[in-house]
């Protein structure tokens, strides 16, 4: 095996971080203030914390769902810019908004209807449950507005335009930042709404963001973009030809935050400052984790548009060299987490120390695990980025479901497993899915020009 396969050269190395910073400063700022927004809602106490982790829960499912359909398209719309069809492109882009708003309306409906019932399949704690009720009656209305979000700046970052989707979410997380400390606390002459004071500011946040991203797609002249009346213009033989990609991709991403979500209920078992920490632990790791989303942007720029533009040597080149720019980053944010784990999570107050150091124990795992979730990571974005959308799902959701929650289920109810020794069963399957991912990777089934396939 030759190492230098996996090293890219200066050209390379520039384009992949233009296109991946941007992304990465996005949801680092997400992050950045997901955690101060957790640190407010902390103050509310351990069932606050864990009813939003369970509405969270619940929505991460509905935002992946819509993220498989955003990402298959996001394909076709690079692919179509790497041969300049433009018309391909707006189709596309019209096949995104209607598909990824009709999964988000679902979503809504569960949400407004059957909020105990969601909130019950995750904790049966009646404080955390009642706490969650009054969270995601009122957050679902932002759902929406997400969905679009995600449709415009899918878009936008496919043909490489990565500055307007940082810009206008560091806009939505200063909203949100400061609408939570207004409207939880009573500040400045606000109403002390509490958790509801949470929802209430994330919905604004997200109607201001999607509001921002309409006027750029309007003053901006992008290949993409449609007019409103043509919405719902898009041929059958091109949707037909998404959803092939984008089915399986969608359903992955689905079974992937269920299982997550399934994960998160078997955590639980062990007490609700599991649940806590747990909760506490993830909103801190999302913020070294936005290496992945630098790596996907990279990766659509990189490989899905040399792919379009029928480069097919150049795209695989540059999916082995995004590995090894992967891997050696993943170093670097695996040992700003594991320092992080010493002090962020006691940042947060009116949270029992228990949890705390829950969450402290459960960073650190993070941390020495990192590179393999990296590389499993950039395997999957190699395959979707070729439209290889069967190999994904059977490398990230069949696994888990096969395997990770299978093995982290039985331990949970059939053993005495401490919390620790759960979470490291669970985590080590990572190992297998590497090897199974990377011998994927190798069959190159992904290098495929989907603009030449026929319609």
């Amino acid at each position: 095996m030759k190492l230098s396969k996996y090293f890219g050269d200066k050209a390379f190395m520039k384009t992949a971080i233009l296109v991946g910073v941007p992304l990465m400063l996005q949801q680092l700022i997400t992050g950045s203030v997901n955690l101060v927004d957790n640190l407010m809602v902390g103050q509310l106490g351990d069932a606050a914390i864990g009813g939003v982790a369970a509405v969270n829960r619940f929505y991460i499912i509905a935002q992946y769902g819509t993220n498989g359909i955003v990402a298959a398209g996001s394909i076709f719309i690079a692919q179509y810019y790497g041969a300049r069809n433009q018309k391909k492109m707006e189709e596309s882009f019209r096949f995104l908004i209607n598909i990824s708003c009709a999964i988000m309306m679902m979503f809504f409906l569960g949400a407004i209807f059957f909020p105990t019932a969601i909130l019950g399949f995750f904790t049966p704690d009646p404080e955390i449950i009642q706490m969650g009720v009054y969270y995601i009656r009122l957050v679902a209305w932002s759902y929406l507005p997400i969905a679009l979000t995600l449709c415009f700046s899918g878009a936008m970052r496919a043909v490489g335009e990565t500055r307007i989707p940082l810009f206008v979410s560091a806009i939505a997380v200063l909203v949100n930042t400061v609408l939570n400390y207004c409207l939880i606390f009573g500040k400045f002459g606000f109403p002390q709404l509490g958790i509801r004071g949470a929802a209430y500011a994330t919905v604004v946040a997200r109607i201001i963001e999607v509001f921002i991203l309409l006027y750029f797609l309007k003053e901006r002249d992008f290949g993409f973009k449609t007019k409103i009346k043509d919405v719902f213009q898009v041929p059958i033989t091109l949707s037909k030809k998404i959803m092939i990609k984008a089915a399986p991709l969608a359903f992955n991403e689905i079974l992937w935050s269920a299982g997550m979500a399934t994960l998160f209920k078997f955590y639980a078992t062990r007490g609700a400052e599991v649940m806590s920490g747990y909760s506490i632990s993830s909103t801190i790791g999302d913020i070294f984790f936005v290496l992945f989303g630098g790596m996907a942007a990279a990766s659509t720029v990189l490989i899905s548009q040399p792919l379009g533009a029928n480069k097919l040597d150049e795209a695989k080149q540059h999916g082995y060299q995004l590995i090894g720019f992967s891997f050696v980053l993943s170093f670097i944010f695996a040992g700003l987490m594991f320092v992080s784990s010493f002090y962020i999570p006691y940042l947060y107050s009116n949270i029992s120390m228990e949890a705390l150091h829950i969450a402290e124990i459960m960073l650190r795992i993070q941390s020495v695990m990192f590179a393999i979730y990296v590389l499993n990571t950039q395997n999957y974005f190699i395959l979707r980025a070729g439209g290889d959308t069967k190999s994904t799902l059977i490398m990230d959701s069949a696994f888990m479901w096969c395997i990770n929650i299978p093995l982290v289920g039985i331990l949970a109810y059939f053993s005495p497993l401490s919390a620790f020794l759960l979470y490291i069963a669970g985590q080590s399957t990572d190992l297998i899915k590497l090897v199974f991912g990377y011998w994927l990777v190798r069959k190159e089934k992904w290098v495929v020009n989907l603009t030449h396939e026929p319609l």
